[in-house]
């Protein structure tokens, strides 16, 4: 089984694969979860700062969005070619997504009241259940598996970046972000896809650890999972936001 194999970018390749012989602690399951904690720690403070910023003066929030966007991708990046700074850049990360996801929640909240409890209960929600279900051996991660994901996330991110070119040109896919029966079964397929990405984090995270990876790779782990979970987060946010558009007939 290739070990190797999936669709979260931070975890692809050879993320897991160290030359030579491991001086030190290794990488731990137990380990990689408090990594986890400290990261939503940091996700929760930033977004907390930007929500309640934006509660106060919207305007000043609004840059946060470009901030947190651009630096949580450039930082990802460095991440993902340099995995040993990791430590550092892995709770960088977090909090600089910290800073959209509050602004955006915000952003929403003051449209559809409730929204930003809703998304987070549901993907929280999501990862627990997929967890049982991964550790129960209900779900496991085959390479037919593995495969399927990696093509239909592949198939997103390729249609994502389309739909970002055109828009330059004045092309928008209305049906697809409208909150028709297309646009909704669009993002149901879509929060699926994220969702099943979790999967795959937790075969490489488990994985690693079986492997003896250095200790700083449960940094590198958590930030993998990190990724997954905002956007699957964000995914949920866009399909309530049809939903709730649709019922009130925006």
């Amino acid at each position: 089984m290739d070990l190797m194999k999936t669709s979260n970018p931070a975890l692809s390749g050879d993320a897991f694969r160290v030359g030579g012989t491991v001086l030190g602690d290794s990488m731990t399951i137990s380990g990689t979860v408090n990594k986890t904690g400290i990261l939503l720690i940091c996700v929760v403070a930033t977004a907390a700062w930007s929500w309640n910023l934006f509660t106060r003066s919207p305007q000043d929030a609004l840059p946060l969005l470009a901030v947190g966007g651009i630096g949580g991708f450039i930082v990802a990046l460095v991440t993902i070619f340099k995995k040993d700074w990791s430590p550092v850049t892995a709770p960088m990360y977090a909090l600089l997504e910290g800073l959209v996801l509050g602004s955006a929640s915000a952003m929403l909240e003051v449209r559809f009241p409730g929204i930003a409890m809703q998304a987070v209960g549901l993907t929280f929600g999501t990862l627990v259940a997929l967890l049982i279900a991964y550790r129960s051996g209900v779900i496991r991660a085959t390479e037919q598996f593995k495969m399927g994901v990696v093509a239909a996330t592949g198939g997103i991110a390729i249609f994502y970046l389309i739909q970002f070119v055109l828009g330059f040109f004045g092309v928008h896919f209305a049906a697809i972000n409208g909150s028709g029966a297309i646009g909704i079964g669009f993002s149901v397929v879509v929060v699926i896809v994220a969702a099943l990405n979790l999967v795959l984090d937790f075969d490489l995270i488990e994985s690693g650890a079986r492997a003896g990876a250095p200790k700083y790779m449960e940094w590198y782990g958590s930030f993998a999972l990190m990724v997954t979970l905002i956007w699957l987060y964000f995914e949920i946010l866009r399909l309530l936001t049809k939903l709730r558009s649709r019922d009130s007939g925006q």
